[in-house]
C-alpha cells in the first residue's frame, strides 16, 4: 500500500510517498481502507520533533511512528479475532490512530465508531482529533454561560464554537480580520478581531476561556475569568525552529499552577475515545456540528497539505484523500 513516511525530523521535505507493507489486524483490531484523513497541528509538530523535549517520547533521531496522520474515515476491510459483531466488514467508520496518511490503517476496535450518515468521508475525517479536543474542552458548559474561544477560526476553534452553541452557551470568538465572517457564520454571538482589538483588555468576564493559540500570558487569560471561572488550555500555537518550550510554556504553567489556583485551570489531554466519537456523530447527525473544509489534497500531495497547515494560514480543516 502507499503511505506518507518519514525517517528523520525536519520540514515537510522529509516526507515521502512509499510502498509499505499492508497491515494485518491483530486481535481486537479492524483494518480500515482509508478514504480520507485530515491534517492537524500535531502532525507537523511530530514531523519536526518540536519542541525538542518531546523527542524523549517521540524518538530521539526520528519518530518511532514513521507514517504520519492521525484522523481517518473509511470502510472496514477486515476484522481481527475477537472483534464483536458491532463492527463488520463494509461498515463506514471514523476515528483517530497514528498512521492514517495511508491507503490502509489498522485500529483498535475500541477506538472506532460508525461514520455520521449525513457526512461524506472527507467531512467525517475532520472530526476525530479536532472534534474530540473541542468536545472535551467544552462538554461541561451550562446553558447561558459565557465562553471565549481564542483561535476560533482554526480546525478545533470552529468546532468549539458550534459545540458551545449546542450547549446553549453565549460564545465570543477571537480570530483575524479575514475570518470574522466565518466565525460568525459558525454561530458565535460576538466576534473579536485580534488585529484591531486586544480581547484581554475589553473588561468582559467569562465563565470559560478556551485557549487554542498560546499567544497570551497566563495572567492575562486568567484575568478574563469570573471568580469561579475555568481556563482550558489546549495546544501550543504555531512555531518552528526547535524551541525548548515555545508556546508550550502555558501548558507547563497550567500543570504547575493548576492544583493551587483559585480559578480552575484545565490542561486538556484529548485522548481518543469511542464514547466521544459517538457524541460527535450525534452532534453531526443532528445538524448542530457541521465540519468546515478549506482545502482537499490527494495523498500524493500530503506534504503540501502539511505545509499549508504549518504556515498558520489554514482556515478550518485541511483534508487528504487516499
Amino acid at each position: 500500500m502507499k503511505a506518507i513516511v518519514q525517517d528523520r525530523y525536519g520540514s515537510a521535505d522529509v516526507l515521502e510517498l512509499r510502498e509499505v507493507e499492508r497491515p494485518v489486524p491483530a486481535a481486537g483490531e479492524v483494518l480500515v481502507r482509508v478514504r480520507a484523513s485530515s491534517v492537524n497541528a500535531a502532525d507537523w509538530h511530530i514531523m519536526r520533533g518540536d519542541p525538542y523535549f518531546a523527542r524523549l517520547f517521540l524518538g530521539l533521531r526520528g519518530p518511532k511512528s514513521r507514517i504520519r496522520g492521525m484522523d481517518f474515515a473509511g470502510v472496514i476491510e477486515a476484522v481481527g479475532p475477537g472483534v464483536s459483531g458491532m463492527l463488520q466488514v463494509g461498515d463506514e467508520v471514523f476515528g483517530e490512530v497514528e498512521g492514517s496518511f495511508a491507503e490502509y490503517v489498522r485500529v483498535p476496535a475500541a477506538l472506532v465508531e460508525r461514520k455520521p450518515v449525513n457526512l461524506t468521508f472527507e467531512q467525517a475525517a475532520t472530526l476525530p482529533l479536532a472534534g474530540n479536543t473541542a468536545w472535551m474542552g467544552l462538554r461541561d458548559l451550562q446553558a447561558g454561560q459565557q465562553v471565549l474561544i481564542n483561535g476560533a477560526s482554526g480546525g478545533v476553534g470552529l468546532m468549539a464554537v458550534q459545540i458551545a452553541k449546542a450547549r446553549k452557551a453565549i460564545v465570543t470568538g477571537v480570530c483575524s480580520t479575514r475570518n470574522v465572517e466565518q466565525v460568525r457564520s459558525a454561530g458565535a454571538d460576538v466576534v473579536i478581531d485580534y488585529k484591531t482589538a486586544d480581547f484581554t483588555q475589553g473588561g468582559e468576564r467569562y465563565d470559560v476561556v478556551f485557549d487554542l493559540v498560546g499567544n497570551r500570558s497566563m495572567s492575562a487569560l486568567r484575568g478574563l475569568l469570573t471568580p469561579d471561572g475555568t481556563l482550558v488550555l489546549s495546544g501550543g500555537g504555531s512555531f518552528t525552529g526547535g524551541a525548548l518550550f515555545g508556546p508550550y510554556r502555558l501548558i507547563i504553567q497550567g500543570k504547575v499552577l493548576g492544583p493551587f489556583a483559585r480559578q480552575r485551570l484545565v490542561v486538556l489531554e484529548a485522548k481518543p475515545s469511542k464514547e466521544n466519537l459517538a457524541a460527535l456523530r450525534d452532534l453531526a447527525e443532528s445538524g448542530r456540528l457541521v465540519p468546515v473544509i478549506e482545502r482537499t489534497y490527494p495523498l500524493t500531495e500530503a506534504p503540501d497539505a502539511i505545509r499549508h497547515v504549518e504556515s498558520a494560514h489554514a482556515r478550518a480543516k485541511v483534508v487528504i484523500t487516499a
